[in-house]
């Protein structure tokens, strides 16, 4: 071989050698988070086949959820998604727990699935049951308050912090030898009745969203990532014939927000559900809700 060839061939192989280290496989990426009607009551036993079949390419990274002074907040794993990620799910980041439950994930990515056919899709889920924005609200369950310091200063934002952080570390979270580029696809948030048992909390409502969610966008690192809210609905099954007091005060809140801030919009579809008791809609809510969310957040994003 001569000369001229060998330093020709010798000027390629770092190119090559380039080419191989950034070969990268694309991923739209979901993040899912919120309070006990985003966990999901609904039964793993009542999914319909069409819900669960055919979710190949679709992955999730569901972090522990934990109170706010637990260390263990946030740890998970990425898996394929299947039913089980719902209330009663857990992780200790090595292992899932999987639960009897399941929320939106399944319907929202079988929905996504069918706008996006040849792409793979990626969901970080955070959520807990009970949790308010404002920490007067906190009680047991836990504050989403950033600034929120409790006993031994970790908070729910901290949990979904640690979820994100963790789950974006994974450089293939597929396991096909291959490094991912997960792109940032949108923010699915389902909260706030636990913010609308009191007056004074419900009146904070709307400032105490748009702080979380620009801190939210920030942890995700794109400023006008598309936002879809979950609208709270109220079943009215308690002897006082209504669930949450102040509901009215942080549903107004919830359109103000989708009504004022950039690449936001509302789901509102939830006032029509049937309900597992007195707070969770029931299996075919969950299916819905999920369903809904997709299509608003594929429009957001045709945007």
């Amino acid at each position: 071989m001569n000369q001229k060839v060998l330093a020709f061939i010798a000027l390629l192989l770092p190119i090559i050698g380039i080419c191989q280290q950034t070969e990268r496989d694309t991923i739209r990426l979901f993040y899912l988070g919120g309070q006990s009607n985003m966990d999901g009551f609904g039964l793993n036993a009542e999914l319909p086949d069409s819900i669960t079949s055919n979710l190949e390419n679709v992955w999730i990274f569901h972090g522990n959820p934990a109170p706010d002074e637990d260390a263990n907040g946030g740890l998970g794993l990425w898996t394929e998604l299947q039913p089980g990620h719902g209330w009663e799910f857990s992780s200790n980041g090595d292992e899932n727990k999987l639960s009897e439950y399941f929320g939106i994930e399944l319907s929202f990515a079988k929905r996504l699935k069918e706008y996006y056919p040849n792409e793979k899709i990626a969901i970080i889920k955070y959520s807990r049951g009970g949790t308010s924005i404002d920490s007067v609200a906190a009680g047991r369950y836990g504050s989403w308050e950033p600034d929120y310091k409790g006993t031994k200063g970790i908070n729910q934002y901290d949990h979904f912090l640690k979820t994100i952080n963790m789950a974006m570390s994974v450089k293939d979270i597929d396991n096909d030898g291959i490094e991912d580029y997960l792109i940032q696809s949108g923010i699915l948030w389902m909260q706030g009745e636990s913010d609308a048992y009191r007056e004074e909390v419900a009146f904070r409502y709307y400032g105490n969203l748009k702080r979380l969610m620009d801190l939210v966008r920030a942890a995700l690192h794109r400023d006008d990532l598309p936002i879809v809210i979950g609208k709270i609905s109220d079943s009215g099954n308690t002897k006082s014939g209504k669930t949450y007091r102040y509901s009215e005060l942080v549903q107004y809140a919830q359109e103000k927000f989708a009504r004022t801030e950039q690449n936001v919009t509302i789901v509102r579809s939830t006032q029509r559900y049937n309900y597992y008791d007195a707070w969770h809609y029931d299996s075919n809510g969950y299916i819905d809700l999920g369903q809904k969310f997709a299509e608003a957040i594929y429009n957001l994003n045709q945007k």
